[in-house]
């Protein structure tokens, strides 16, 4: 019998760092929920609706309701085949680190997600496509593939049951671009990892032109639990209307900076002061980016608010993945800005002109501010371009991500901009 936890994505981590391989993870209580679904008599609808029911929401930064990504996926003897699942792992963006700490300690967590999430949508192979650079991730999860073959929890009629499961370890060529969920898919078909038009979307047209389903790490983390301890249980782990728990990371000059499982609905000062310590002595906090570097900053008067994706949207920001990159007082705005542009500006993939020359533009900018060459206008020039990168003037959300440390920085820091044109130096130098 497993035990109620109000931390199910980490109970089972040890504090050395080590990896649970699958005799402890089966002892925790591990793979009951694929025993549930396939031995119990669950069919694949009635997963789906017990994802719907918990209200689970995509962890990798859409915040899309994962049961509803899965309803659009053609089922029954007449669907196209193959149909695929696709574990998303490949975390590259900055100041996230979340999916890795899932992967390295508790590896079978996500095969056993992977396995009910695949039987939900009828999937025949599944990948987990993983950041190159995670050297670690990958040896923990090749051992523990191995280990659940062996025990026949992948494989050929999964537990005698009639349902079947491939799963194979992909490593990513290393590019921001191959976290794009089509981009992933045409790096997976050993493409350029360039955006597809859309529609058709990947649960109808995906992966090799068949129905493929794309889910982040976390997302799929959670599904077992649901699964085994039912949708209302999910729903109040949560402290707002956004179920669960959720993994919210704190970097910066903080006194202790990590990551914590935490209730969905934490505000950001909880997670903050209490869990990373608050700032370093000597230091003031001015603002923080809430989940990686694609979304808005927020700064004191929001730090208030409930961590979540309905939340987070009505301040003018998006949770995203939930690990904050926080700005002290003894930082540069602009520099921060202009290194976050340069990030972008290398991982564009150039498929689209608003995004592969205008990052380059407004990254030229920046530098030049720095190095005391700003020019009057040059604000201008970057607020335009930043309502150029705007949803739907791009194929892919690459551009319109950098638009929001841009813009709100423009929003929040103004002066910050204007010393650096006044002065013609970086006044932090």
């Amino acid at each position: 019998m497993t035990l109620l936890t109000d931390k199910p994505l980490t109970k089972n981590m040890r504090q050395d760092g080590s990896v649970v391989d699958i005799r402890s993870y089966e002892q925790a209580g591990g793979y009951q929920a694929v025993r549930k679904v396939l031995l119990g008599g669950m069919t694949p609808k009635a997963v789906t609706d017990a994802v719907k029911d918990a209200n689970l929401r995509g962890r990798g930064g859409a915040g899309f309701p994962t049961a509803k990504k899965w309803s659009f996926v053609p089922l029954g003897k007449d669907a196209p085949n193959p149909t695929y699942l696709i574990c998303n792992a490949d975390e590259m963006e900055p100041g996230t680190f979340k999916d890795r700490l899932l992967m390295e300690r508790d590896p079978h967590q996500l095969i056993e997600g992977m396995i009910v999430s695949g039987f939900a949508i009828e999937a025949d192979v599944a990948y987990i496509f993983l950041r190159g650079e995670y050297v670690q991730a990958a040896e923990r999860l090749s051992r523990a593939i191995a280990e659940a073959y062996d025990a026949h929890y992948l494989g050929k009629n999964i537990l005698s049951s009639d349902y079947s499961l491939e799963l194979y370890l992909h490593l990513s060529g290393g590019r921001y671009m191959c976290g794009e969920e089509t981009g992933l898919l045409n790096a997976l078909e050993g493409k350029r990892a360039n955006p597809r038009s859309k529609p058709p979307f990947p649960p109808v047209v995906g992966l090799f032109g068949k129905p493929t389903v794309v889910n982040n790490v976390e997302t799929l983390c959670c599904v077992p639990h649901i699964i085994t301890h039912g949708g209302e249980w999910f729903r109040t782990l949560g402290r707002t209307q956004d179920a669960g728990t959720k993994l919210f990371g704190v970097s910066g000059k903080v006194k202790r900076p990590g990551l914590w499982e935490l209730p969905m609905g934490t505000t950001i000062r909880e997670i903050l002061e209490e869990h990373a310590g608050g700032m370093r002595d000597g230091l003031t906090f001015r603002a923080l980016l809430p989940g990686g570097a694609s979304t808005d900053f927020v700064t004191e008067e929001h730090l208030d608010t409930s961590m979540d994706f309905t939340a987070m949207t009505k301040i003018g920001s998006r949770m995203g993945t939930g690990t904050m990159i926080v700005l002290d007082d003894q930082t540069c705005p602009v520099g921060m800005t202009w290194n976050l542009m340069h990030f972008f500006a290398q991982e564009s993939c150039g498929w689209c002109t608003p995004c592969w020359s205008g990052l380059g533009w407004v990254e030229r900018i920046l530098q030049s501010m720095e190095e005391g060459r700003g020019q009057p206008g040059d604000l201008d020039k970057l607020a335009s371009q930043a309502k150029m990168w705007g949803p739907g003037a791009t194929f892919c959300a690459l551009a319109p991500g950098a638009a929001e440390p841009l813009q709100s920085a423009l929003k929040y820091f103004r002066e910050d901009f204007e010393r650096h044109i006044r002065e013609k130096r970086c006044p932090w130098r």
